[in-house]
């Protein structure tokens, strides 16, 4: 496996003087290195990859130094339009270092949200007409980051690394760990769901979230009618205000996560203008992108209370254990939404947290038939 140390070192002697980007869990040594040994202002964790090929846009202009950008190749989609219509060589031809995990590749087994984007990221990488290079844990990384930076040198464009699963030597953080609160995500999903009606209709966000909503459900014997938003980070708010245009009559229950909400929170926006009546938009808030290595995000230093006034939500409150969590829904379900509960939670997960056993095409028939029961009344 690649030492995370050679490489970090590699990059920097090379002329990268900044680093930002997603966290990604092919990455997450890589990340949790660029975190420890990277001064704050050369190091920025963005709030989606578009936002990432912004500020390695910016530092450049200001510098005339490269910035590395991380990312899962799932967020390739969200660096495309700054890729194709801000940096490319066609436009203000920007050098950027683009380093990718390759979720999915084919031949591997991985998760359904992930196949897909597998099979097309070197094909995304070609379309966009920018070059890359393939590394895992046996490859000459030095003489591949000399051909890299030797193109990066002739065209003064993006050029790629995609990094197979298992490249990486294993690195943990020296950082500390920090709680919001002593509340378990597990424990407050618990909760939610006993206060919930058997007729509302539940979107989840993507990783551990919907993963432990799934087995609450096997826990409670009850039936897997809630949409688990497995792919798509940052989109969860954005589907469950489209459900709940389609059946207004029914409250909508969006469990979110802070680094999802982050990516796109323009959305908050969109939500409070369409006004409806029984959303019930939940933060789950631990401080960090958990599910891809624990890297922190912004959510700490938000007033989601002042944000979701300023945006035009309804009401906020706050809970930071079970006794606040029952009052708080207690009070923001008598009131017109939208609403947001942010939920402050430890980060961690049971050991043995499993996946859903069911298809997405299951999740989706499941979920439209309760969605859409009224619609055969």
């Amino acid at each position: 496996m690649l030492s995370v140390k050679g490489f970090y070192d590699d990059l920097v002697s090379r002329g990268v003087g900044f680093f930002t980007g997603v966290p990604d869990s092919l990455l997450a040594s890589f990340c949790a290195y660029v975190d420890d040994h990277s001064e704050s202002a050369r190091h920025v964790i963005a709030a989606n990859e578009g936002n990432a090929i912004a500020l390695a846009m910016g530092f450049h202009l200001s510098t005339q130094k490269i910035a590395a950008v991380y990312m899962q190749n799932s967020g390739i989609g969200n660096a495309i339009n700054p890729l194709a219509s801000l940096a490319d060589a066609e436009v203000y031809k920007i050098p950027i270092l683009l380093i990718i995990g390759w979720r999915g590749e084919p031949c591997f087994f991985d998760e359904p949200q992930h196949r897909k984007q597998g099979r097309i990221t070197l094909n995304q990488l070609d379309v966009l007409e920018i070059p890359y290079w393939i590394i895992d844990a046996d490859v000459d990384f030095k003489r591949t980051l000399q051909n890299v930076f030797s193109c990066i040198r002739e065209t003064s464009s993006p050029v790629a690394l995609v990094v197979r699963a298992g490249t990486f030597e294993l690195y943990k953080s020296s950082r500390k760990s920090y709680f919001l609160s002593q509340l378990t995500r597990e424990a407050a999903l618990r909760c939610i769901v006993s206060l919930s009606r058997p007729d509302d209709l539940i979107i989840s966000t993507t990783g551990k979230t919907s993963r432990e909503l799934y087995e609450l459900r096997v826990e409670r014997s009850e039936r897997q009618q809630d949409f688990l938003t497995v792919g798509g980070m940052g989109h969860t708010a954005s589907i469950a205000l489209g459900v709940v245009l389609g059946q207004p009559r029914r409250r909508i229950i969006c469990l979110d996560g802070d680094g999802s909400l982050l990516m796109h929170m323009g959305g908050l926006a969109i939500i409070a203008q369409c006004m409806p009546k029984h959303f019930i938009h939940v933060l789950l808030n631990n401080g960090a992108h958990e599910s891809v290595g624990g890297q922190p995000t912004a959510a700490m230093q938000i007033d989601f209370r002042g944000l979701t006034k300023s945006v035009g939500y309804s009401s906020y409150a706050l809970a930071n254990n079970i006794d606040e969590l029952c009052d708080a829904w207690e009070a923001l379900t008598q009131v017109t939404g939208p609403v947001l509960l942010e939920v402050r939670l430890k980060c961690g997960s049971r050991s043995n947290l499993g996946r859903p056993t069911t298809t997405t095409y299951d999740n989706k028939n499941m979920f439209m038939e309760a969605a859409c029961a009224d619609n055969r009344e």
